[in-house]
This record gives structure tokens, C-alpha cells and sequence, in this order.
């Protein structure tokens, strides 16, 4: 079992739009996150204005954080922006500049993947029609009302965090590097004095492991605050460090997230190196990372070597430091959902 951007589903086929969507500019994760918050009202037919208070709230909001918002050198509808950050223009001029300048691409291209559309429709443009704006489908709607909705959101957030400091670090000539802060879970900058947290860590990692656990499967929840939310895991257990492990376990490379069970239940991992078929699956996912230009590529370069061949002997060598030391392996988790299985 692996974790794939071709699994079908309405929940993964949004993931892929964020996930894997061309990216220019950040209003591809705008228009994400406005669909799931209108959807989450049960509204069906949204006019542009409509849908530009959301739009242009998102993206306000990341600006004030991040100036850098796209690879352009220039953009009105972003200026726009700024100014209503900085109170040069209020609230309604700020929704109409929005839906006459902040929809000019992106609702044609949200839905497209690597050249093709998505097999799931989230909304209809109907921006040529009398209602001159769009229609949210009955997908959008029934995933808006799922489990999984709460853990979108947060994903596309996420995301956003990840590619706007890494658009932001180009600007600057600094390559985006990421470490893994362990008592805050949160992703953060690797150079010094540059501590600012990107985002927290269960919101990066969560989208490519499709809402569920990495060992059993099982659906897992990763909004803060929600109820029994999942862990972030150390693959090779971080503990092994202390009994002189001499390599860095606590980096993004070795981290996935476990459901509560899996990692400190009864029959939990916990300081157990899993079965060799998790490993190989560690090994694909941070392939699959790097394959798809996910921000974090070059952090796993960094940590784990320039190609494939280097990247699984890195693995290897791992493996073999922790059984140096006389590390149990060979956990399962005790069941495995038969859904996924």
C-alpha cells in the first residue's frame, strides 16, 4: 500500500489541485480555501462578489505575513490587497478590484493537473451567465459536510505556508530549508535568526498521506484542537539519538503521522523500528516528494543526498546504525484497514 495523487475520491482529487496544481501565484490555494468555506454554509450559486470576500480575505492575510505572494514581478490585484492591508482602501473597493482583477486565471485553471483536468468538478463557471460568477457542485458540497473537510482546510494552509516562504526565499536568494521544531511540532526556516514558524507540522505532512495513518491506514485527523489528533512519528524512533544513534532522527525526512494507536497504544510502535516494508515506504514517500517539487524538496535533498540511488543507501545506512545499537525492529500494527489494504 503507498499513498498516491491518482487515488480516486473527491477528498484526494481537491489534494491533488493543491498538492500538484501549477503553481504562479497563491490563488489557486485562495480559491481552495473560499470553496471549502462557502461550501461549509451549503450556498450553491456564488456571484463574484461573493466570492471575492473570501478570496480577498485569504490572501490579505497572507500578505500581512509574507509580501511575496506569487513568481511575477508585478500584480494589481495584489496590490490591491496591500493597500486594504495598509487602510488605504476599505472593505467594498476592495471586493470589487477583487472580482474584477483576482479571477482572470485561476477559475480556469483550478481544476487542471499536469495538463489534464481533475475526474471531480468543485464548481461550474457560469460567469457568462446571468449569475456571473460560479456553481458549486454536489461534490463540493457533500465533501464540505466529511470528516476529511476540517483536514483540507488545514492542508491547503499548510501548503500555502510552505511555497509562499519558498517564493520568498527565491526572492531573497536563500534556498528554503526546513527543520523540524519537536516541541512545538511545527515546520520552521533553517537558517538562524530566521526562526518564524511555517506551519505547523501535521498540515504539511498530511496531504500526501491522504488523511490517513501512515502504518495502519486508519482515517486521522490533524486540525489543532480537533479531538485525538494524530501524532507526528519518528519512523526511526527519535529516543535511539539517546542511546548514540549518530545520526539526526529528528528531520523531515523521518517523519510521518500515526494514528494514537499505532504510535503510543497497547500494541503501539513506540520505540520499535517498523517492518522493512514501512521503511520502503518511507523511501517512496520522500521520492515522491522530491518528484513532485513539493517545497520540501530541497530540505530532503539536503538531509538525504542529490539522487535516488544516494537516498536509499542513505536509508540503508540508517538502518544499520540503529541495528549497531541493538534497536527492536520489525513492528506491524496490529490491524491494518481493510478499505485501504
Amino acid at each position: 500500500m503507498g499513498f498516491s495523487k491518482d487515488d480516486a475520491g473527491a477528498d484526494n482529487n481537491f489534494r491533488s489541485i493543491i498538492l500538484f496544481g501549477a503553481n504562479v501565484a497563491s490563488y489557486k490555494f485562495a480559491l481552495g480555501a473560499s470553496l471549502l468555506d462557502l461550501a461549509g454554509t451549503g450556498i450553491e450559486k456564488v456571484t463574484l462578489e461573493e466570492l471575492a470576500a473570501p478570496f480577498s480575505r485569504h490572501l490579505c492575510e497572507h500578505l500581512a505575513e509574507v509580501n511575496v505572494q506569487g513568481t511575477f514581478a508585478h500584480s494589481r490585484f495584489l496590490d490591491a490587497c496591500r493597500h486594504f492591508n495598509s487602510e488605504d482602501i476599505n472593505e467594498t473597493e476592495l471586493i470589487t478590484a477583487t472580482a474584477m482583477l483576482g479571477f482572470n486565471n485561476v477559475i480556469d485553471a483550478f481544476h487542471v493537473v499536469s495538463g489534464s483536468d481533475v475526474p471531480t468538478r468543485f464548481f461550474v463557471d457560469e460567469r457568462k451567465t446571468a449569475s456571473h460568477g460560479i456553481r458549486l457542485t454536489d461534490q463540493m458540497l457533500a465533501l464540505a459536510g466529511q470528516t476529511q473537510a476540517g483536514n483540507l482546510a488545514g492542508e491547503v494552509q499548510g501548503r500555502w505556508n510552505l511555497v509562499e516562504r519558498a517564493w520568498e526565499s527565491r526572492a531573497a536568494s536563500e534556498p528554503l530549508h526546513v527543520m523540524y521544531d519537536r516541541n512545538r511540532e511545527l515546520l520552521v526556516p533553517a537558517l538562524l535568526g530566521k526562526r518564524r514558524p511555517i506551519t505547523e507540522a501535521r498540515l504539511a505532512l498530511n496531504g500526501y498521506q491522504q488523511g490517513h495513518c501512515f502504518y495502519c491506514y486508519e482515517s486521522i485527523l490533524v486540525v489543532p484542537n480537533s479531538p485525538a489528533p494524530a501524532d507526528v512519528d519518528h519512523v526511526f524512533p527519535y529516543s535511539l539519538m539517546s542511546w548514540g544513534v549518530p545520526i539526526d532522527l529528528d528531520q523531515v525526512w523521518n517523519l510521518v503521522l500515526a494514528c494514537l494507536n499505532c504510535n503510543r497504544g497497547v500494541s503501539g510502535k513506540s520505540a520499535t523500528v517498523p517492518a522493512d516494508e514501512y521503511l520502503q515506504q518511507l523511501h517512496r514517500r520522500n521520492e515522491y516528494l522530491i518528484a513532485s517539487h513539493h517545497p520540501l524538496r530541497e530540505t530532503l535533498i539536503q538531509q538525504t543526498g542529490a539522487t535516488p540511488w544516494e537516498r536509499r543507501q542513505f536509508l540503508k545506512g540508517v538502518s544499520k546504525a540503529v541495528d549497531d545499537f541493538g534497536a527492536r525492529r520489525g513492528w506491524r500494527p496490529p490491524t491494518v484497514s481493510r478499505a485501504l489494504r
